[in-house]
This record gives C-alpha cells, sequence and structure tokens, in this order.
C-alpha cells in the first residue's frame, strides 16, 4: 500500500535540544523517511512544497509549541499573502548565503521587532517557508515567515 502523510508535528522548544529535533526532522523529511515530500514508496510527489507551521504555543518563543511541517500546494501561499493584506500577519523576506543562516537572520529581525514593539504577535499560528540556494534563480537562500499578530 502507498500512502503520503499531509503533516507531521513534534513539541519542542528553542533550546539546543530543540534545534536538534528540528534537524532530525527535516533530515527524515529531506530522505523520505517520514513520506511528506515522498510517498511510502519513495516517489517524489509534484507539485508540493514543505512549509513549517508553529502553533500552540505555551507561552511565547521561549516556551514549548509545536512544530508542524506541512505539504502545501501554489494557493496555500496566495492565501497567506492575502492573510498579509488584511493585516492578520506580518511578512518577513530574507535571503541569505544558506538556509539554516538566513533562517536565522529572519527569526531575529522578528524577535527584534517583538522587542522594539514594532509588531505584536498572537503567538497563535505562524509559517516558515525556506528554499535553498540550489533552488533560486539567484543563488540565494530564501526564508519567508509569516508571522500571526494581533490586531
Amino acid at each position: 500500500m502507498t500512502y503520503k502523510l499531509d503533516k507531521v508535528t513534534i513539541r519542542l522548544k528553542n533550546d539546543a535540544e530543540g534545534i536538534g529535533k528540528i534537524r532530525e526532522l527535516f533530515a527524515d523529511i529531506v530522505s523520505g523517511d517520514i513520506p511528506l515530500l515522498f510517498n511510502s514508496d519513495k516517489e517524489l510527489i509534484e507539485g508540493i512544497a514543505p512549509v513549517s507551521e508553529y502553533s500552540n504555543y505555551e507561552s511565547d518563543e521561549s516556551g514549548e509549541y509545536d512544530l508542524s511541517v506541512i505539504a502545501v500546494e501554489k494557493e496555500f501561499f496566495k492565501n497567506l499573502e492575502n492573510e498579509v493584506s488584511k493585516g492578520k500577519f506580518v511578512k518577513y523576506d530574507v535571503a541569505g548565503e544558506d538556509i539554516i543562516t538566513c533562517a536565522q537572520t529572519a527569526w531575529k529581525q522578528v524577535w527584534q521587532d517583538q522587542k522594539n514593539k514594532k509588531i505584536n504577535r498572537s503567538f497563535n499560528i505562524d509559517y516558515e517557508s525556506t528554499v535553498p540556494e540550489e533552488f533560486t534563480s539567484d543563488g540565494k537562500a530564501h526564508c519567508m515567515l509569516y508571522i500571526g499578530v494581533k490586531p
């Protein structure tokens, strides 16, 4: 029987152990051991992209939260952009040398904006889409964050 997952979730904190869990999760997804981008026969599924969904926050970025990696189609991003235009999310788009540095830079910017009260995070749900440099036209990694904010 062939199957595929639409979502896989882990619970973690922003500490060394949590970062290790994230790396392990993505290694399993990219290898096809967790059939999110591939079906259970390890065949790549066309037309989908992985997106990280942050939710179920215990408190803020210092507490535990759920990280779900979801398989989405193009329409997902159109819907998110619509939510940005409604003021429900703030979008951060950062380019860098590699996806790890790029994501770290993007999140540092969010935390700085939060500290400086430029944004008022809802800690309800946030999304992250990262694209490795080998898949972009400019040769840079890209990280887009959609941060849920209070009105």
